[in-house]
């Protein structure tokens, strides 16, 4: 097994993840199997029950695994299925060595950091890598493995350690090193600094590891000073020295580290110098499509979260992915939901009118996932909105679930109609508790990971999207679900439930009779989109919002529609009327 070890420096933020991601997809395309991991340095066990304001999106894998958001880049771009295991905590590992301890493993021994919390770690590392993710048999020849943290940080000092070990229990051949550091230039002199990355490197070397490669971010390419200053320095040669600079999307980055010859400094380095050139071709085109998209399809994000794109990355990411498909140039609409609420209309009246005027002005509102009360108003004024105007809607999760309320409020009458999970005394209870979930415990309790739904019928529009008649196979996380003795009278009143678990209790997808898209998902199709197969229903919403469903379902390929004027009025579908 190699190992790719991808540290960084100065400070944190600078691209790590797509980074680490990028070399793999490089060394991928040279026709090797790569495997990755993300060491997270914090004490939490896993990423389940941290705020996204704090840490970005908790990325759910086919486990069941809360992790960080990284190891979906990884997923993303490599197109692999990862465990929980991928994703090491200092949490873990504490956890593991102290059951260890308790069971008396250690034989009376005095349990250190050193040895047994760094032999526990390598242990790990070594284990995980061997666990094949990529569908076949065997383990992957390259381990590319992400520290988590900037070099320094007190937390991280356990793991530093360890792959300061690691490099000699696998040796020299099978260990390389990448540090990627900031290049920054200052606004009054102009010029790039190449200080912080020569600390950044002394401080790891200190450490007792020393970088193979440098990868540099900056905002404009390293001019060639900035390189032999950085290769004088930092005890790097030139040639690998690869800069990562600002690019009009992130399907770039594999493209710059292979030409720059960065995966000929990494197989140079393991020993792999045999293999053959990346075969990027498909990747490249894919980064060029991306940059050509002039014709805007305007998607409206009710949430929560507006502040943190990161608390949405993978919904981002799957919107990119069927926009590609359909040809169209996606422009996100951030739309706070309490921004919508009556409220505000007296407490922030520009703000109201704001957010009002911005989701009126768009072709499609998406509703994702999320925990609290905070915003529920408004996400259920948003479904309103979409559902009486006939604008392309997906609810994802929580999305899910008010479309529900909303429903039963505004179609069904019941006007007091809620989730317990806002009001616990709601005589209209359409979205309830599950029953087999902790009300105490919240961290790996919820409803999680890969499960199947079945089709209740192949005659909807979920069914042709995902194109299968019987079951899709998508990933949970939550903690309420709709309401089974409310199914009937919803039914009966328009609103189908298409799609349910395999008890048959359990609604699963939702679509609305008579609207161009109302769609609802309990599971979270995010986590599953690839940038070469977009998620079914994210592709469905933007086909709707772009006015090229109809082709899509009748044979037509999306890119083959004739594009809608950009100077087009955006406006609601007149002759519709919604189902009552």
């Amino acid at each position: 097994m190699k190992y790719v070890i991808v540290t960084g420096g100065v400070v944190s933020g600078l691209g790590k993840g797509v980074t680490a991601s990028s070399i793999g997809v490089v060394l991928k395309a040279c026709g090797l199997r790569v495997t990755s991991i993300k060491i997270d340095p914090y004490l939490n066990t896993d990423a389940g029950t941290m705020s996204p304001f704090e840490h970005g999106e908790v990325f759910v894998l086919d486990d069941g695994g809360e992790v960080d958001l990284d190891l979906g880049n990884y997923e993303r771009f490599l197109d692999v299925t990862l465990t929980r295991d991928n994703n090491i905590t200092t949490g873990k590992i504490y956890q593991a060595v102290i059951e260890k301890e308790r069971r008396g493993d250690f034989l009376g021994k005095t349990v250190q950091v050193v040895p047994h919390i760094t032999d526990a770690i390598q242990d790990w590392i070594e284990r995980v890598a061997n666990v094949p993710v990529d569908g076949l048999s065997g383990c992957a020849d390259v381990c590319v493995i992400e520290l988590g943290g900037t070099v320094g940080d007190i937390e991280s000092m356990p793991f530093v350690e360890a792959l300061r070990q690691f490099q000699f229990r696998v040796g020299r051949d099978n260990f390389c090193l990448v540090h990627v550091s900031l290049v920054p230039v200052l606004g009054v002199v102009g010029e790039q600094k190449t200080k912080p990355t020569q600390h950044s490197v002394r401080e790891l070397r200190a450490l007792g590891l020393t970088p193979h490669l440098l990868a540099c971010r900056s905002a404009q390419p390293l001019e060639q000073v900035t390189k032999e200053k950085l290769s004088q320095f930092c005890h790097v040669p030139a040639e690998n020295i690869i800069n990562i600079y600002d690019v009009s999307n992130i399907w770039h980055i594999p493209l710059l580290l292979r030409d720059q010859q960065g995966h000929l400094a990494v197989l140079n380095k393991l020993q792999l110098s045999s293999a053959p050139p990346p075969a990027l071709d498909s990747w490249a085109a894919r980064a060029e499509r991306c940059d050509n998209l002039t014709i805007p399809v305007k998607i409206a994000m009710v949430g929560k979260y507006t502040g943190l794109s990161d608390s949405y990355l993978s919904v981002l990411k799957a919107l990119q992915h069927a926009c590609i498909a359909c040809s169209r140039k996606l422009v996100l609409e951030w739309v706070a939901a309490t921004d919508l609420e009556d409220r505000a209309k007296e407490q922030t009246p520009e703000a109201y009118a704001s957010a009002w005027n911005t989701l009126k002005n768009t072709h499609g509102v998406l509703v994702p996932g999320g925990f609290g009360d905070r915003g529920v108003q408004g996400k259920i004024l948003a479904a309103t909105y979409a559902r009486e105007n006939g604008v392309p809607y997906l609810g994802i999760c929580l999305g899910m679930q008010l479309a529900v309320v909303e429903f039963a409020r505004n179609v069904l009458g019941l006007k007091d109609a809620n989730s317990t999970e806002f009001d616990s005394a709601t005589p209209h209870p359409c979205v309830v508790f599950m029953p087999e979930v902790s009300k105490t415990q919240m961290g790996g309790t919820m409803r999680l990971g890969a499960r199947k739904t079945l089709l209740q019928t192949a005659d909807c529009i979920s069914a042709k999207l995902y194109q299968k008649d019987t079951y899709v196979d998508e990933r949970h996380r939550h903690r309420y679900e709709v309401n089974p003795e409310m199914v009937e009278s919803i039914e009966a009143a328009g609103l189908h439930f298409v799609g349910k678990d395999t008890t048959g209790r359990r609604m699963e997808i939702l679509e609305l009779k008579g609207h161009p898209y109302y769609v609802g998902v309990q599971f979270h199709p995010e986590f599953k989109s690839r940038p070469g197969k977009p998620s079914a229903v994210f592709l469905g919403l933007i086909l709707a919002a772009s006015g090229q469903m109809d082709s899509y379902i009748n044979g037509v390929h999306p890119s083959t529609k004739l594009a809608r004027s950009t100077s087009e009025t955006i406006h609601p579908t007149p002759d519709y009327k919604h189902a009552d």
